[in-house]
């Protein structure tokens, strides 16, 4: 900690709560949640009260952006406030955590004030390896409740709640018996639309209620004790929803998230805005909330601008894109490789770059694992309904555009194409924007030392997989 805020913090120390202008900070994180699928969001059937409360009397940002889509690199970049291509082994799922990178919730609690962890922070994957006693996302509680009740007098507190919904394996016909109907359902055009599907979807919908349920509670209690008004409140997800082309894909299903923000104390509520952002942007957010300057290593940039400046729409130009990427997210191709992918996201385009195109994309064939936890078809109906397909002309697309290999270069034309569905990197009428794009991403990637940018990406599938303290596989040499 820089020496100039000692201090400031041993006057806050001397001075009361309420004198205290820090504000606690409550992170809501669901598991697996894509950013259409929220009533604020524009959702006609989910029922999310909690969130849309904060979106409304907060801040709604319409264009958010996970770093990674898949749950260990994405809680990593969210702590860490950098790029996942950054955290070495920490940017693969069931990894160990490196403990290189400055966390968040280390220099709050370093910075006086009270860290607890609920449900699920950093992970899946082994914390401990590198020398952490506790999660990266703070020590973990037994509740809320329990949590507030140790805090003393006069302490800021930062709390992690980690929801594990609407992660699978899904309680099949759940969505039904909460009362939710299959004729309501829009399903996106990449999945067939079957009575299956619709059902799968619906269980999904039902525990992202179940989410927004936990949030709610959450926001009661802090109520009750007087201190909503005083905490900065985030709810958000970790990666897109656990269906084909979405969760482990780069496409806006897998990497766009809901995000919406309330600190009345300090924000002006009833806003969207429109700015490209990504959950890297949310550790510096939180540490210059609390009078803190983010460590130099941190690629995000601080909301705090965005969220004081009382506007809506577009606020910063400079705010016109977001990088994303991926790379190992389950074992499920020979020699235990992944699939390299980075990205490009504008209101106009989204560019990806496949760095492996000869590999299969969600896993090799027959089970193509990558899309749901479960490795096999019949964990997911949807999965299922995409992969046994009935061998006509439109089911066979929608096989190839969640299963199929990919080119080296995807281009999608988002105001004619907005479910990213039509690959137009070769069409010779996009060749400009195609080149600047990829000229961009190149800059961006050399300049945050992304292995890949240097021809070291090798190195991402050396990394082993872990459960635990413990090595499922070791990689391939």
């Amino acid at each position: 900690m820089k020496r100039r805020w000692l201090p400031v913090l041993c006057l806050f120390a001397l001075m009361g709560r309420a004198a205290d202008p820090r504000p606690n900070i409550l992170l809501c994180i669901a598991d697996d949640a894509s950013w259409s699928h929220f009533g604020a969001n524009g959702d006609p059937m989910v029922r999310t009260p909690a969130f849309d409360r904060v979106a409304r009397e907060g801040v709604n940002f319409r264009h958010t952006f996970c770093s990674s889509p898949s749950c260990t690199p994405s809680r990593g970049t969210l702590l860490s406030g950098q790029h996942f291509w950054r955290l070495g082994e920490g940017a693969n799922l069931w990894s160990r955590w490196p403990n290189t990178a400055p966390v968040y919730p280390d220099l709050l609690a370093r910075a006086g004030y009270r860290v607890g962890l609920k449900g699920k922070g950093w992970g899946p994957g082994d914390f401990k390896f590198h020398g952490r006693d506790t999660n990266p996302a703070g020590p973990a509680v037994k509740d809320f409740a329990a949590f507030l009740d140790r805090v003393p007098a006069g302490t800021p507190f930062c709390f992690w709640f980690g929801s594990v919904d609407p992660h699978r394996p899904y309680d099949r016909g759940s969505g039904l018996k909460a009362g939710l109907r299959l004729e309501d359902v829009k399903v996106p055009p990449f999945l067939p639309d079957t009575p299956a599907v619709r059902s799968d979807l619906l269980d999904y919908y039902a525990e992202i209620e179940r989410f927004d349920h936990d949030v709610a509670a959450l926001l009661k209690l802090l109520e009750d004790r007087g201190e909503l008004d005083q905490t900065l409140v985030v709810v958000t997800s970790d990666n897109g929803f656990p269906f084909p082309r979405g969760k482990a894909s780069c496409y806006d299903a897998g990497v766009r998230m809901p995000l919406a923000i309330r600190w009345p104390a300090r924000v002006k509520g009833g806003r969207t805005v429109d700015d490209f952002v990504s959950l890297t942007d949310l550790a510096p957010t939180f540490l210059e909330a609390a009078g803190l300057k983010p460590p130099r290593e941190m690629t995000g940039r601080s909301l705090l601008p965005l969220l004081l400046s009382g506007k809506s729409g577009q606020i910063d130009k400079r705010r016109d894109r977001v990088f994303f990427g991926r790379e190992r997210h389950a074992n499920v191709r020979e020699g235990d490789l992944g699939y390299p992918i980075r990205g490009l996201r504008t209101s106009q385009f989204l560019y990806l770059r496949n760095f492996a195109p000869d590999r299969w994309p969600a896993g090799d064939p027959p089970i193509y694992g990558d899309v749901d936890q479960a490795n096999n078809i019949a964990g997911s109906p949807s999965k299922q309904a995409v992969v046994e397909h009935d061998g006509t002309a439109t089911a066979q697309r929608l096989f190839d555009l969640a299963f199929g290999k990919r080119p080296a270069e995807e281009l999608y034309d988002l105001a004619n194409d907005p479910w990213q569905m039509e690959n137009v990197a070769a069409d010779p009428a996009y060749v400009q924007q195609r080149r600047r794009l990829a000229r961009e991403l190149d800059r961006e990637l050399k300049r945050t030392s992304d292995p890949r940018a240097a021809g070291q990406g090798n190195l991402f599938d050396r990394y082993h997989y872990v459960s635990g303290g413990s090595v499922i596989r070791a990689p391939a040499r």
